[in-house]
């Protein structure tokens, strides 16, 4: 079996290699996440959340070690890996604070409608859920899974992307560290060869992958044929649409953080920036400007806002990307090439004049890669927001009641942001349709997700 390594994106220095568990390993675990959760379901709301609140608090504690693991491991500027901490924690004490109500018990009005004395439905925990998480945000995208999950009183296993094995221990321990039963929440190094037989474990109720459009794949086919509860979160191609009336300026500064936060690897960057055209040339001038001023380095460098990519596959797969365009006739505004020899670090990239029969049309670049459309009327805009297979995020720039109407009621995506950049908050459902994978996260939908919403009848 291959060990799994952690190398800094930055220098290419290794930062350890862990061997992966052993089918005795890995039975332990399963075996603890199960009998965890009859404990779990046990211990009511208040404990749970007792609970939940002492894991925020270790992690808050522990802010500068986590964040500095997380740029060390991934890339990621530190400023945006303090952020990515603070959030995960507010986003525990979130579902800590509101899981009871999300969960409440919901009685018939009228119970002899249906020939009952009482009847209504409750929510109960499915049991053990295998949550296969990515790198590109290694403790957030964990925690948004594992914070509603455990209040639910489900338990947890994870296989993090095996590229952040030191974020998977560190996540690993947490829970049992703030109090948790032993198994309520554990890591499974395994490589993803591995993952299908944990499905079809019986102990295992349920999945929820974060990832590629490929991994949803095997993932959904995998819990379909043992008929399991799945959801996938998977890539996106998020359009920018930039109106006349839009606030020009604003929405410029915008768009540069919305394309390269987390240096441009999150599934709701946004990608494609269609802008009409009484306001394209000035649009796409401050743009390519701003993206080329960008300070690019060591990410743990506080001045730095673009870190680089986090594997050297991730990195050949943009390069391939933008030449395949440029080949066809793109024009590049901005950037377009590698930066350094050591470190995998790509220019932030503005790209105009793209055409159907170039990949970058199609394909999810995760990278800092801005892909530019000229449209002429809101009609355009849509129709070229929609044609894709993606629909997770859009974002929508206008100071037109009319036109951002038809926006929300029109774009294909699982959410429109008016006005600003499409932003994962604990308050609101996430997740996408079309290629973008089903099921929500966060809010009380994600809560429900890995719940029996079953039906009570009672006749006294």
């Amino acid at each position: 079996m291959s060990t799994l390594t952690s190398v800094n994106p930055a220098n290419e220095e290794v930062l350890g290699s862990y061997a992966p568990d052993s089918d005795a390993e890995v039975e332990r675990k399963l075996a603890a996440a199960a009998a965890a959760v009859p404990q779990l379901a046990a211990s009511g709301f208040a404990e749970r959340a007792r609970l939940m609140r002492a894991a925020a608090d270790l992690l808050e504690a522990e802010l500068a070690e986590v964040a500095a693991l997380i740029t060390a491991e991934m890339g990621k500027p530190i400023e945006q890996s303090r952020g990515e901490v603070l959030k995960s924690a507010k986003s525990m004490r979130f579902y800590a604070d509101h899981a009871e109500g999300f969960l409440a018990d919901s009685p018939l009005e009228d119970p002899s409608a249906v020939g009952a004395s009482a009847a209504g439905t409750r929510f109960d925990p499915l049991g053990v859920v295998l949550a296969v998480m990515p790198w590109n945000y290694p403790i957030w995208q964990v925690i948004r899974f594992a914070a509603p999950a455990l209040m639910a009183g489900n338990a947890g296993v994870l296989k993090h992307a095996s590229c952040v094995p030191q974020s998977a221990i560190y996540l690993g321990e947490l829970f049992t560290r703030a109090g948790f039963p032993e198994g309520a929440f554990g890591t499974l190094l395994i490589g993803a060869s591995r993952v299908e037989a944990v499905i079809r474990d019986p102990r295992v109720a349920a999945v929820t992958l974060t990832g590629s459009e490929g991994a949803g794949r095997s993932i959904a086919a995998a819990a379909g044929d043992v008929l399991k509860k799945a959801v996938l979160e998977l890539g996106g191609s998020d359009p920018f649409i930039v109106m006349p009336s839009a606030r020009l300026e604003e929405a410029v500064e915008t768009a540069v953080k919305a394309r390269t936060s987390n240096n441009g690897q999150a599934c709701i960057n946004a990608k494609r920036f269609l802008v009409h055209s009484d306001v394209y040339d000035a649009f796409a001038a401050g743009f390519a400007r701003r993206m080329a001023e960008l300070t690019i380095g060591d990410p743990a460098d506080e001045s730095v806002q673009i870190g680089p990519l986090s594997t050297e596959q991730g990195l050949r797969d943009i390069e391939v990307l933008v030449e395949d365009a440029r080949s066809h006739g793109a024009t590049i505004l901005a950037g377009g090439h590698r930066v350094g020899s050591t470190g995998w670090f790509y220019a932030p990239t503005v790209i105009a004049d793209l055409s159907r029969d170039m990949r970058l049309w199609w394909e999810e670049a995760f990278g800092p890669v801005a892909s530019l459309y000229r449209v002429d009327s809101l009609d355009e805009a849509l129709e070229l927001a929609n044609d894709s297979d993606f629909g997770l995020g859009s974002a929508f720039w206008s100071e037109d009641e009319a036109e951002i109407a038809r926006a929300e009621r029109e774009l294909e995506a699982g959410a429109v942001f008016v006005n600003g950049m499409t932003i994962s908050y604990a308050e609101l459902p996430f997740g996408g349709i079309k290629r973008s994978g089903y099921g929500r996260e966060l809010s009380k939908e994600g809560i429900r997700e890995f719940c029996n919403l079953k039906t009570v009848w009672r006749r006294l």
